[in-house]
């Protein structure tokens, strides 16, 4: 197992991963100009990093972090973690335990005095995942807005 920053030629094997995050979505094609152009600027971000765990050749879970420059807490950055995801047939290997671990040293790294994460699941086995990470539910409580909820 290798849990390292993605590699520009890996977009295929991610979004396959992706296609498991979130399977309504319509899958993208790696090579389209559109998605070839959002996968450039992610790499190129500096604050913005995609992580992976490679085992016996393939990609199998991925994690991205933001980093965000901060004015408080002594100008300390801090991180958020999104697009968590392992693949189906790896699942309850540590391969996705590994790779929020890879994003959190990065972050602390980083000088980060907090990292965020936020899931959607109600699921107990989840939640107890990302504890066994290093997360602590029950700290902050989440908000989200979208578009359409614009007033």
């Amino acid at each position: 197992m290798l849990s390292r920053k993605i590699h520009r030629d890996e977009l295929p094997a991610l979004l396959r991963l992706y296609a498991h995050l979130h399977p309504e979505d319509p899958a993208p094609a790696p090579a389209d100009p559109v998605v070839q152009h959002h996968w450039m600027q992610i790499l190129s971000a500096p604050n913005l990093h995609c992580f992976v765990v490679e085992t016996k050749s393939r990609v199998v879970a991925t994690c991205t972090l933001a980093l965000i420059p901060n004015l408080t807490r002594n100008l300390r950055p801090y991180g958020v973690i999104e697009n968590v995801v392992t693949d189906p047939a790896f699942r309850n290997k540590g391969f996705g335990t590994d790779v929020l671990r890879c994003a959190l040293r990065e972050a602390w790294r980083a000088g980060c005095y907090k990292v965020m994460l936020a899931t959607g699941s109600r699921d107990e086995a989840t939640l107890r995942f990302y504890e066994r990470a290093g997360f602590q539910r029950g700290i902050k409580t989440g908000f989200i807005a979208y578009p359409s909820a614009a007033p």
